[in-house]
């Protein structure tokens, strides 16, 4: 786990009786409490504070960079998952999750106590060995190797370890300036993105524009102080654009509750990259939500908006029918608003909305049985077992890192197999990448594809909507030249790692016949 903001001291851990004096109303227990309040029961609360005892004694006399005592940091960890309604089994582990690192805990200590399932939480986001490895690359590449693996058996364990980046980077500031960037660009790389595969959307928007305040912080201050003025003279542009939706929703007897929002800063900063323009060209820094009842309400409130304002052509995406891969669904689309302004608008249901905001953690957050939520769970659960194939065939930590940033790729296409089922993959996927995403069988033997029921290269690009057919052959086998155009990392790995065995077999036959001759 990177410890970003921790000053250890040599002393050894206090016994397990020790109690912490007791703290002002204010302090990190008064502020659990009431977290916890909110949601658990009497004795599940009692269990927590029990592990918040436990640590608060473990980490008596370490200090934060900041000067806090270092509870602070780990009542923090737990404050956040709370917020997402946790189970108190994740909550004790956040705030035990780094006893075993700083302290002289063991993995034995804590299971005793706390119980198995705690234990291998805590043992999940700590730095289990003290391999050395030859650059800090590779001891990134193979920490973080190893939290996917823990992660597969526990998706809590990530869930822990974002919330932790999480207030590691809002107290970045006490870090050098080289060590901030360097976990910023991570962070940016890595955390933001997984938070975003896992639907975790106010963790995965707070984390780039912290990120992005210390990779770019020149541009992130020009980019907010632009903002701020825009906000007043589009105060009005907003404020009409609201009362015209409502009104006219309500009249169509559409129930719906219609919100306007201002985009994360970090949004705007890409928006004007794939633009390449400036801040004056991007309109769309404010957004409008509307939240109806049920699917149909999506498609009903879609109509009447469209009657209110012209749409923009090709602005119009339905990611109800096709959601995104960690579950979003919302109807998107962008209007001529109040004086030509474009302006973007969210449609969705209350249940959309829910796993919008907290993606795979609103199993906890909502309490609810509904199939979309197992179908998330389910999706999660395929795309770490996926990661964990790409890792072990993968010959090495960073290689295997590589493959996973591209996984990771934001932008996605939806095509079809000739069985009508939609298959999401990301933007700039050939047509060997989907072999592949079928099953790698099929990408192993692929020998021609079939877009749109016509013959096409095997490294033509994918788009939105395409029917796509793998032709096969018993005997084919990967060819090394779609390396250099496939894009996702399940592809590239199995291309590798078959190539690799035909390379043994090959020196193999060289030897035999040499020694047979």
């Amino acid at each position: 786990m990177a410890r970003s903001n921790v000053q250890r001291k040599p002393e050894t851990i206090a016994p397990v009786s020790h109690t912490p004096p007791l703290l002002p109303a204010d302090s990190d227990d008064s502020l659990l409490t009431q977290h916890l309040l909110r949601y658990l029961k009497s004795d599940d609360i009692a269990h927590v504070m029990e592990a918040y005892r436990y640590s608060a004694a473990a980490h008596e006399g370490q200090m934060r960079k900041s000067g806090e005592p270092y509870i602070s940091h780990p009542v923090t960890v737990a404050c956040i998952l709370a917020e997402l309604h946790l189970d108190p089994q994740a909550l004790m582990a956040a705030l035990l999750h780094d006893v075993m690192e700083d302290t002289g805990t063991t993995h034995a200590n804590l299971s005793a106590r706390f119980g198995k399932t705690v234990a291998e939480l805590v043992d999940g986001v700590s730095k289990l060995d003290k391999i050395e490895f030859q650059t800090a690359t590779h001891a990134q590449a193979e920490n973080f190797r190893k939290m996917l693996l823990a992660m597969s058996q526990d998706v809590r364990v990530i869930l822990i370890k974002l919330a932790d980046r999480l207030h590691n980077m809002r107290t970045i500031e006490v870090m050098s300036p080289e060590k901030r960037v360097r976990i910023a660009r991570e962070t940016l790389d890595i955390y933001a993105p997984i938070a975003n595969r896992l639907g975790l959307n106010r963790i995965y928007q707070e984390l780039e524009d912290l990120s992005f305040e210390q990779v770019y912080p020149m541009r992130q201050r020009v980019l907010l102080r632009s903002v701020k003025a825009a906000r007043g003279n589009r105060k009005e542009v907003v404020g009409k654009t609201l009362e015209a939706m409502r009104e006219h929703l309500a009249k169509s007897g559409v129930v719906a509750e219609v919100s306007g929002r201002e985009k994360h800063l970090y949004s705007i900063y890409k928006k004007m990259q794939e633009r390449v323009g400036t801040f004056s060209q991007v309109f769309d820094i404010y957004g409008f939500r509307v939240i109806v009842p049920d699917t149909a309400s999506c498609y009903a409130a879609l109509g009447v908006l469209h009657a209110l304002y012209k749409p923009i052509p090709g602005k119009i995406k339905d990611y109800i029918a096709m959601p995104k891969a960690n579950g979003y669904q919302s109807l998107h689309t962008t209007l001529f608003g109040p004086f030509g302004t474009p302006i973007e608008v969210q449609i969705r249901s209350q249940d959309m909305h829910n796993i919008a905001e907290a993606g795979v953690a609103s199993h906890w957050l909502y309490k609810t049985s509904d199939a979309d939520l197992s179908i998330l769970q389910q999706q999660t659960h395929q795309w770490l077992q996926r990661l964990l194939e790409i890792q072990s065939e993968s010959s090495d930590s960073v290689e295997f890192l590589e493959h996973f940033k591209v996984d990771l790729f934001p932008d996605e296409v939806y095509v079809f197999t000739p069985k009508g089922k939609i298959l999401p993959l990301p933007k700039g996927s050939t047509a060997v990448d989907f072999a592949y995403a079928v099953h790698t069988d099929i990408g192993n033997r692929c020998v021609a594809v079939k877009i749109n029921h016509e013959l096409a290269p095997l490294r033509s690009e994918l788009h939105n909507g395409d029917h796509v057919e793998i032709v096969t052959a018993a005997h084919a086998k990967p060819n090394p030249v779609w390396l250099n155009y496939v894009v996702t990392g399940k592809a590239r790995s199995h291309i590798r790692h078959c190539l690799k065995i035909m390379q043994s077999e090959r020196r193999v036959g060289t030897s035999l016949s040499a020694n047979t001759g």
